[in-house]
């Protein structure tokens, strides 16, 4: 497998995916767009900082690529729905950089503060001139922290320790959680009217481009200080030169930008009172061995097929849990297709549900298995594990996840129910003893199925001689049973018969079994 490192990686990262033997790894640092297009192709994996632009004409010049791996937190610069249409997996590294943006942010917040950067160049300039610097102190003042995930956290445990009263806005943060870290949770305008410091820390996208703009400006306390070390955009650099200039605001500490590297012309660069920094919240050499190693341990185990982590547009698994769910999200994927081959009529709902020990899990990549395996039959090459569910959703089918604790006829298993315009279906499925996957029922009757290459699905009455008239259709073409199951809805009744056999059969072989006179229905399947 063939890894590009587009980026200057520490060499700690590199090393640990030079020692794979699987691997063959190119570092190419600092590789121009129109360069990297044209030998994309032969990879299976990337890796980038943020010097790196991947685009939706890189990814789709990407044949064989699995993964993009960020060495940092943001994604930005990785186009997220061209990757996730190409069936690529795009993860990042949350935590390396957790302690050296969260120290950035502090130095930042008491920089501005203190006045240290003016204080610094006024004494470098030959002067002496402690009154003109006055500073503020943070012991008793309220930060206000926009996101709390790993870097939010971190920063409001630091500045609890500088005494200062901490209130959160996120919408993902449960009340017990922001209990027990000892935070108070707000609403978003709430803290933006009570805090005397405000920090960012989330992602920016579509919701969060210009959060805080000339409306959030005008409701804030007057002198109050903005920190942004997250992402250039989210405060809106017009609207905060205004505030500036009309001394709504005390001061700013700013180590993002919309455009990086910024126009250093801007007026954003004259005021005093503007702290700036060239993005170095990651910029610490902790930091970049940690990012290092981290990407390089994640996209080696996702290479080798043990887990994905700190995916953008793929539910993580760590290697434990890959463990148990393999098995399973194999089942998944064959019974959508079995079942995708089988619907009759437009999908408009599918629920599944999911029993026993895979309750314990992420149902997620199991769900994703199964979707791509139930609208592979449809879409074809244009649908895959990544975009499944994205492409449901375009289709206005519903999907439904539930996790039953009851008992089910079996203990561990899968089941779907598929809503149509024409009629609905059922299947459950789940493992054997050596955890192969099996169907055990389809509608209201029970087979013992192995979905496996190519099948033949027969619905007749149950009636003596069917076996041997399926048999003998089967040699005629020389087509060899490799197994075959039965299952009737009750004695005389509705009986399905699902055989597998070693290659396609024919049209017309399908068409002189139809043609029997207690074959209801027979298809021919590839699963």
């Amino acid at each position: 497998m063939k890894i590009l490192i587009s980026d200057k990686l520490a060499q700690e990262g590199v090393d640990i995916l030079t020692e794979v033997k699987e691997f063959e790894v190119d570092c190419k640092f600092g590789i121009k767009s129109d360069e990297l297009k044209g030998i994309i192709k032969d990879y299976d994996a990337l890796i980038i900082r943020s010097g790196t632009t991947v685009t939706s004409d890189i990814i789709e010049a990407a044949d064989n690529l699995k993964f993009i791996g960020r060495a940092g937190v943001g994604l930005d610069n990785v186009d997220l729905p061209a990757a996730t249409k190409k069936g690529v997996v795009a993860m990042n590294t949350p935590a390396g950089n957790t302690t050296s943006t969260a120290e950035q942010t502090m130095s930042l917040i008491l920089s501005l503060s203190r006045n240290t950067a003016l204080a610094c160049a006024s004494m470098k300039s030959g002067k002496w001139d402690r009154a003109k610097f006055k500073g503020v102190e943070l012991h008793g003042k309220t930060l206000g922290v926009i996101g709390f995930g790993r870097i939010g956290a971190t920063v409001a445990k630091f500045a609890k320790s500088f005494g200062m009263d901490i209130i959160v806005y996120d919408p993902y943060l449960s009340v017990e959680v922001a209990a027990k870290k000892g935070v108070i949770m707000v609403e978003f305008e709430d803290l933006v009217k009570q805090s005397d410091y405000i920090t960012i820390h989330i992602p920016k996208t579509s919701e969060t481009k210009d959060l805080i703009s000339d409306k959030e400006f005008t409701m804030m306390k007057k002198n109050v200080r903005i920190i942004n070390c997250a992402r250039g955009g989210i405060v809106n650099e017009a609207a905060l030169i205004k505030a500036l200039e009309e001394g709504k605001v005390a001061g700013c500490a700013l180590d993002v930008y919309e455009q990086e590297p910024p126009d250093l012309s801007s007026p954003l660069f004259k005021f005093d009172n503007c702290v700036t920094t060239p993005h170095l919240g990651a910029s610490t050499s902790e930091a970049q061995i940690n990012v290092a190693i981290e990407i390089a341990e994640t996209v080696r185990d996702a290479l080798l097929g043990k887990g994905i982590v700190n995916a953008a547009n793929f539910p993580s698994v760590n290697a434990t849990a890959y463990k148990v769910l393999e098995p399973y999200i194999n089942l998944s994927l064959r019974m959508g297709k079995f079942a995708g081959q089988l619907i009759n009529g437009r999908i408009n709902e599918i629920k599944i549900t999911y029993s026993g020990i895979v309750n314990e899990y992420k149902s997620a990549p199991m769900t994703l298995s199964l979707m791509n395996g139930l609208l592979t039959p449809i879409l074809g090459d244009t649908v895959n594990f990544i975009n499944a569910l994205d492409l449901a959703k375009e289709r206005a089918i519903n999907v439904q996840e539930i996790k039953s604790n009851k008992e089910e006829e079996f203990v561990n298993c899968i089941s779907i129910e598929v809503k149509t315009d024409k009629e609905p279906f059922v299947l459950i499925g789940t493992l054997s003893g050596n955890k192969q996957p099996r169907i055990v029922k389809v509608n209201n009757v029970y087979v013992e199925a192995v979905p496996e290459g190519y099948m033949l699905v027969i619905h007749n009455n149950d009636t003596p001689g069917i076996v041997g008239t399926v048999g003998t259709l089967l040699a005629e073409e020389n087509i060899n049973i490799a197994g075959i199951t039965f299952g009737r809805e009750s004695r005389g009744g509705m009986a399905i018969s699902v055989v597998n056999v070693d290659s396609e059969a024919s049209q017309a072989t399908l068409d002189k079994l139809k043609n029997h006179k207690d074959i209801l229905f027979a298809k021919f399947l590839k699963v």
